[in-house]
């Protein structure tokens, strides 16, 4: 390996844990000053998500301006309940995003591993899907920026994982070819199968130790459960 692309969210952060205490939360700090029952939206958020999140072409077409796809996903829970309070969707939309980045956290080993491989002088990228006011933000806040020769963000790219562009982009800048690079992430779409389309080692971390989905044809080259194990 003369070179490494990582992840973002649930590799390097810890971004997925909390999602329904922040949901809950959000809804009973602002739906009881507008008379609102919280439970019952609260219930209406859950297919809403779904329904939001399970379609790949809305799922890449939103996930670039975050705060407008939770706003967006509120609105659709509240037409499940009756009238729609544009702003009050807004209010809960705003402090969810509060809520989540104040429970985001790197992973524990994240920066000793990222200080281990820069003291071997191996080229690091980081390779991100997303909004890149939010993605900027917690680079920036966790101290990450320093560690990387490269930064690929979807929304200030043009595209994102797992277009074959974003890895080509971040081999051309670090000088590397594919079959010297690894690439590491949750995503077995877009970090795993996106990176062996173009020649690079994909590498998935499976944190939980739940296996391989039964109906994913995606193999990993590697699978750890931390990023020690690099």
């Amino acid at each position: 390996m003369k070179a490494l692309l990582l992840d973002l969210d649930d590799t390097l952060l810890d971004y997925s844990s909390g999602v329904e205490d922040c949901w809950s939360a959000a809804c009973v700090s602002c739906c009881g000053p507008a008379g609102v029952d919280a439970a019952a939206l609260l219930e209406a958020l859950r297919p809403a998500r779904r329904w939001f999140w399970d379609d790949p072409e809305r799922h890449r077409r939103e996930r670039v301006d975050m705060l407008g796809a939770w706003r967006k996903i509120v609105v659709h829970a509240m037409e499940r309940l009756g009238p729609v309070d544009p702003d009050l969707a807004a209010a809960i939309a705003r402090d969810f995003a509060t809520r989540r980045r104040a429970r985001e956290r790197l992973f524990p080993e994240a920066l000793d591993v990222l200080e281990t491989f820069r003291r071997r002088g191996l080229p690091l990228g980081l390779v991100t899907n997303g909004d890149v006011t939010f993605q900027r933000d917690k680079i920036d806040r966790h101290g990450l920026g320093a560690f990387f020769d490269v930064i690929v963000i979807e929304s200030e790219f043009g595209v994102g994982k797992p277009d074959e562009a974003v890895y080509r982009h971040a081999l051309d800048v670090l000088r590397t070819s594919a079959p010297d690079v690894c690439m590491v992430g949750d995503n077995l779409v877009w970090d795993v199968e996106g990176a062996q389309r173009v020649g690079i080692t994909g590498i998935w971390i499976d944190r939980d130790a739940a296996g391989l989905p039964a109906d994913t044809l995606i193999r990993p080259d590697r699978i750890i459960r931390s990023l020690k194990e690099l």
